[in-house]
Parts: C-alpha cells; structure tokens; sequence
C-alpha cells in the first residue's frame, strides 16, 4: 500500500471518530429519545450517514434505540464512566493543580481530607522560598473547628451535628485566637456557607493563615478542601480567586459539574 492510501485511511477513520462524538454529543443535549432527522441536523451530517453511525454504536452499546428511529445514550456510556470514576484518585486530580498554583504564589498548597472530627493532609507543594515551616506534613491532622477545610466540612453539616461536634471535642483551642465557643463557630460557619470558601486566622498556628475552597466530586460530594497557608502578612487576597478557580479545575476533573444558575428575571 502506498503512502497517500495509508494518510487517506488515517483522514477517514479520524472524520469517523468526530462523527461518533458529535452525534454523542447531540443525544446528550436532549432529555428524552431523539429522532435520527432531528440528529442530523444537530450534528450536520447527511441522515444515512448519522443512520450508518448510530447502528455501529447501537451494535457496541453505546447508544441504544428506544424505538425505530430514535435514539438515546446507552449503558456502555455508564459502564465505562464508572471505571472511570473507580481510578479517579482526588490526590492524582489535584497534583498538577497544586504545583501550577504553588509556582504562582510561592506558598504553601495542602489538599486535605476528613477523617472523623479532623483533617488529614494528604497532599503538599511547597518550597523552601515559601518563608513558612511546614509543622504539619503530609499525615498529619488539625481539628475541624481551627482549619480552613475543616470549617468547609462542617459548615455543610446540619445544626445538630455541629452541636455534637462541639460536644465531642470540647472545641479545645490552640491559642487565643481559636475558636472555643459553639456560637463563634457557628457565626464563622454561616459566613462560610454564604461566602463559598473559609478561612483560619491565625486560630491553629500563631502566624499562620490560611484559606481553603472545596473540591467536589461528580456527584456534587464535597471530598477535599484545598488550602493556602502562608505567614500571617504574606497571605494576599488577591489569590482567593485563584486558590477557587484551581479547587473548581480539580472537580471539573473528578467529573463535578458546576450548576447552571437560573436568572429569574428573565
């Protein structure tokens, strides 16, 4: 076979795979069965070609016809999504992340976890040129009430949990600035929910702040925190945005969908 046979073949088979994705693409914008006219003039293509098409994923599981001449996504679509999701690993997601918002800080970057009543850090990027100690490294633990990511898990928890929270730990505190009484937390948690990311002033370590958003998954859980830390004067605000910006990119990677939001004055 010649070159030019072999470049042809690569041309057509590449034009095949963006057909299949396009017509993917169209049935996932509707809710119910779609017609093959209503397919083709979505996608562009000619009807026999969408027909040819769409019979070759029907064949493979991928779309399955409801009935003669409609069509929606099929079973091998959630089947291979869940194994998708199985070897998502939200450390893995994260790690890049991490690292391209350490190099634009030059501070400290944690993802963190919930364990029971604390955190777990499980993941770290930073540098000798942040100018802070890292005193907890990866493993190690802080309480929910003093961190940042711990106040984003408690702050999604309902008000009898909150209370049994603090009943549990005695909101034990660090040093004078921690929050110790159930009150305080539960005003600095409202403004949590209001405001969408959390902060710790200087409440687990004395001239250390800290500022933490969430990472969902693609159920909408919330599965991690991501936090800066930086000596107390150093933190700028004007990393919020992108400390939210690198959390919404690593659930955007698990899978999460952010929510359309609804204007109502339309």
């Amino acid at each position: 076979m010649s070159i030019e046979h072999d470049i042809e073949t690569s041309r057509t088979s590449i034009q095949v795979i963006q057909r299949m994705v396009a017509l993917l693409d169209a049935i996932a914008d509707y809710p119910d069965p779609v017609s093959l006219k209503e397919l083709a003039h979505a996608t562009g293509l000619h009807s026999s070609t969408a027909h040819r098409i769409l019979n070759d994923m029907v064949t493979a599981r991928y779309i399955d016809r409801v009935e003669p001449g409609t069509y929606r996504l099929g079973l091998r679509l959630l089947e291979l999504g869940n194994i998708v999701k199985s070897r998502l690993n939200v450390r893995d997601a994260a790690l890049e992340f991490m690292r391209s918002l350490h190099k634009k800080t030059q501070q400290t970057i944690n993802l963190s976890v919930r364990q029971g009543d604390e955190i777990v850090y499980v993941e770290r990027a930073f540098s000798e040129r942040s100018g802070m100690q890292v005193v907890r490294a990866i493993g190690g633990r802080g309480p929910l009430h003093l961190t940042s990511t711990g106040k984003l898990f408690l702050s999604i928890e309902e008000q009898a949990a909150i209370h049994a929270y603090a009943m549990r730990t005695n909101l034990i505190g660090h040093n004078k600035n921690s929050i110790t009484e159930v009150a305080q937390l539960e005003q600095e948690l409202m403004l949590v929910r209001t405001k969408g990311y959390a902060r710790d002033n200087e409440e687990l370590e004395l001239g250390v702040r800290c500022m933490a958003a969430g990472i969902y998954d693609d159920s909408g859980k919330l599965i991690a925190g991501l936090s800066i830390s930086a000596p107390a004067d150093r933190l700028k605000e004007e990393w919020l945005i992108d400390l939210i910006n690198t959390a919404n990119q690593i659930s955007a990677a698990l899978g999460y969908v952010t929510p359309k939001r609804i204007d109502h004055n339309k």
